[in-house]
């Protein structure tokens, strides 16, 4: 997976979901996993010619995790010249120590957003760039159906009117095998979540159920994403527009 072809799959985003505009100041949130640091050398490299100029900054919320070391991280931003900032939380403490939540995921993502938001508007953007694939799109749904009863995922743009920011996310076409391609391909500094929770969670049961799926109904996952580009679910106008 080359550099070129993930370009490609953020600008057919960008472009179908009027997701840049000139003069944004657009934080990326970056965890160190895979997705996220595909997503900063793609928004990088779409701001050497996307005809809407902005500019890019990159932010990783430190959990707290004594094992966390972000120093390749920080090396990559020096290299690409994109301002790095690092929030120092105690949010791994409160949650496996203090409260020692048996369902940590759902406390942690509002903990970390909140503080993610909150240094995003620190540094005077007005946007956040979040790295979901296309995976995490059909994921999100089947996650959905399963434990809420509903049809619904995440859109590709969302407005916080509360903090008067706008959520995107250019990674939407892009599989999670193509990550996986351009991570290995260029020898991208992935750093492991150090979280106890990691892997364990509900999210990834229904990875596994939809690879499954996906080897027993080959082109599965593909027809799920076209349904919800069809489902009429809120914020996702792309497809009635094409009818």
């Amino acid at each position: 997976m080359t550099l070129q072809k993930v370009l490609s799959f953020i600008r057919r985003a960008v472009d179908d979901y009027h997701m840049i505009e000139a003069g944004d100041n657009i934080a990326v949130g970056i965890s160190g996993g895979k997705d996220s640091l595909t997503l900063l050398y793609g928004l990088h490299g779409l701001m050497r010619f996307y005809p809407n100029s902005f500019h890019i900054h990159a932010v990783t919320v430190d959990l707290g995790f004594d094992n966390l070391n972000l120093d390749r991280i920080q090396a990559l931003c020096n290299d690409l010249k994109v301002p790095y900032t690092i929030v120092k939380t105690d949010i791994a403490d409160i949650i496996f120590n203090q409260r020692k939540e048996t369902n940590p995921c759902s406390l942690c993502a509002k903990m970390r957003k909140g503080a993610l938001n909150e240094a995003i508007k620190a540094a005077g953007c007005n946007k956040v760039a979040y790295a979901h694939h296309k995976d995490d799109v059909v994921e999100t749904m089947l996650m959905s159906l399963i434990y809420e009863g509903r049809f619904h995922t995440f859109h590709p743009v969302t407005y916080l009117d509360r903090m008067d920011l706008t959520v995107i996310r250019p990674l939407m076409y892009m599989n999670e095998s193509d990550v996986i391609g351009f991570v290995n391909k260029h020898q991208v500094p992935v750093v492991k979540s150090p979280c106890p929770a990691d892997g364990y969670t509900k999210r990834e049961y229904v990875k596994q159920l939809m690879q499954q799926l996906n080897k027993d109904n080959p082109g599965v996952k593909e027809r799920f994403f076209h349904a919800v580009e069809n489902g009429n679910i809120k914020g996702w106008p792309c497809a009635k527009k094409e009818e």
